[in-house]
C-alpha cells in the first residue's frame, strides 16, 4: 500500500529551524505576560459539543471538528439519525470558550479578577490554503471580573509589549465597540434582527470596497433609504471618528468609553505604536458585547492579533453576568510573517563540532561539554572528506559556527 507522507490537509510538519523560531516567539510572548501578572492555565483540545455549538461563535460554528460517540453511544441502528446525534465531543476552535468553563468550574479557588494566560492549538475545519490551517495556535490573555476600561487598557498594552520584545515595531492598534456599531446601524433604519448580517457584509469593506458593501446589502433586498444612510454613515465616521457618533444616536458615555481608552493607551505608547478609531472592525464572534479591537502589522492585509470584550459568555454557563475580555495573538501569521522577514533567534550561537573516526568519542564529548559550558548550543557529527560542501549544509541547518576537534587546540569558527 502506498504511503501519503503529507501530513492532513490543513496540517503542518515543522522544520528544526521553524520549531526553533516558534519556540522562541512562543516563549517571549508567555514571559512577557506572567511578567505582566497573567497567571498561565492550560485547557484540554477536546470539548463537550454543547459548549462549542451554544458560543455564537459566529462561522467557526459550520467549522467545528466534531468527534464520533464511542463504543454503545454510537447507535447506527436509530432511524433519521441526523449529525448531532453522532457526535459529543468536538475540537476547540478557540481559546475562549475552554477559559470561560475553566473559570466557572475552578471561580471558588480563583481571584475576583482573575488574569489568564494561554497557549495551545485551536482546531477549524476551514478551506486549507496558504495562510490558512486547520490546525493553528493562539496566545490569549484575558480578564475574568473586571468590567472597567483599565481590563482594555491592560490588554492592550501588555499585547503590545509582547510584540515590542519581539522586534515587533511597525503596527497600529484599530479599535471599534459593537455598541458603537449597533447604535449606527439601527439608527439608519435596520431590524434588530439585521445587526449581524449587515455587520458581515461591512466586515468585508476592505475586500470589496463601498460599492462592494452597498451591491451586498442591496442583494440582501434590505430597504433602499436604510442603505443609503448606512454608506453615508461609513463616509461620514471614517472621516470624522468618534467626533460624529453621537448624530447616530450612540450613547455618550459609550463614546467617552471609546475616546478615554484610546487617549490613554496613546499616553502609554508614547508613539511607539499608534491607535486609532476603525468603525469598519467588526471581529466575526457573535459572542462580543463592547470594545472590539485588533492589531494591523505593516502593509499585510490581515490583523496578527485580535479580541474584545465579551461580558456575556462566561455567565451563561452558571446564570451570572460575569465581565470578561479577551486578546489573542495570532501566532501563526506573526510567525510566517517573522520567517519572511529571516528572521534570526537572538544570541543563539549554534556550534557544530567535527570529529574524525579516530578520535576518542568520550574526548570529543568532554570538549563539546566545555564548548556548552561558554554558551554555545553545540552538535557533534562526524567530520565528512568533503569538509566544505559538509559546512555550506549546516550553514543552511541554522549553524554559525563550527569547530574540528584537536583536543585543547580546538578552535570555535565561523561558519561564513
Amino acid at each position: 500500500m502506498k504511503v501519503n507522507l503529507n501530513p492532513a490537509k490543513g496540517m503542518r510538519d515543522f522544520t528544526p529551524q521553524e520549531k526553533e523560531i516558534r519556540d522562541y516567539v512562543e516563549n517571549v510572548i508567555v514571559s512577557t505576560y506572567k511578567q505582566s501578572g497573567f497567571n498561565l492555565i492550560e485547557t484540554p483540545v477536546v470539548e463537550n459539543i454543547e459548549n462549542l455549538i451554544g458560543s455564537k461563535g459566529g462561522e467557526n460554528l459550520k467549522l467545528i471538528f466534531k468527534i464520533l460517540k464511542r463504543g454503545e453511544k454510537l447507535d447506527f441502528s436509530k432511524t433519521d439519525i441526523c449529525e448531532d446525534d453522532l457526535a459529543d465531543l468536538g475540537l476547540r476552535y478557540d481559546l475562549t470558550i475552554p477559559l470561560s468553563r475553566f473559570y466557572c468550574k475552578n471561580q471558588s479557588n480563583l481571584p475576583s479578577v482573575f488574569k489568564a494566560l494561554q497557549v495551545g492549538n485551536v482546531f477549524r475545519a476551514e478551506r486549507a490554503q496558504k495562510g490558512r490551517y486547520r490546525s493553528f495556535k493562539q496566545c490569549d490573555i484575558d480578564i475574568i471580573g473586571d468590567g472597567s476600561s483599565a481590563a482594555e487598557l491592560e490588554l492592550i498594552t501588555t499585547t503590545a509589549k509582547a510584540l515590542t520584545a519581539l522586534n515587533v515595531t511597525d503596527f497600529v492598534v484599530r479599535f471599534n465597540d459593537r455598541r458603537v456599531l449597533k447604535a449606527v446601524i439601527l439608527n439608519c433604519g435596520f431590524l434588530d434582527n439585521e445587526f449581524d448580517s449587515v455587520c458581515i457584509i461591512v466586515d468585508k469593506l476592505d475586500k470589496i470596497g463601498m460599492s462592494g458593501v452597498e451591491s451586498e446589502l442591496k442583494g440582501k433586498n434590505y430597504n433602499e433609504e436604510c442603505i443609503s444612510k448606512l454608506m453615508d454613515a461609513l463616509e461620514n465616521i471614517s472621516k470624522n471618528g468618534t467626533r460624529c457618533l453621537s448624530s447616530y444616536s450612540v450613547p455618550e458615555d459609550v463614546i467617552s468609553d471609546v475616546e478615554k481608552i484610546m487617549n490613554d493607551v496613546k499616553d502609554y505608547a508614547n508613539g511607539k505604536y499608534d491607535i486609532e478609531f476603525d468603525f469598519t472592525l467588526i471581529r466575526g464572534m457573535g459572542y462580543y458585547t463592547g470594545s472590539i479591537f485588533e492589531i494591523a502589522y505593516k502593509n499585510l492585509g490581515y490583523s496578527i492579533a485580535g479580541g474584545g470584550r465579551y461580558d456575556e459568555m462566561v455567565g451563561n454557563f452558571i446564570g451570572q453576568q460575569i465581565p470578561a475580555i479577551g486578546f489573542s495573538i495570532g501566532f501563526e501569521r506573526l510567525v510566517n510573517q517573522l520567517i519572511e522577514e529571516k528572521f534570526k533567534v537572538p544570541n543563539l550561537e549554534k556550534v557544530v563540532l567535527l570529529f574524525e573516526k579516530s578520535d576518542s568519542y568520550i574526548n570529543v564529548m568532554k570538549k563539546a561539554d566545555e564548548l556548552r559550558s561558554q554558551g554555545y548550543t553545540v552538535s557533534v557529527y562526524e567530520k565528512s572528506k568533503k569538509l566544505g560542501k559538509q559546512l555550506n549544509q549546516f550553514d543552511g541547518y541554522g549553524f554559525s559556527k563550527y569547530a574540528v576537534f584537536s583536543g585543547d587546540d580546538t578552535e570555535v569558527k565561523s561558519l561564513s
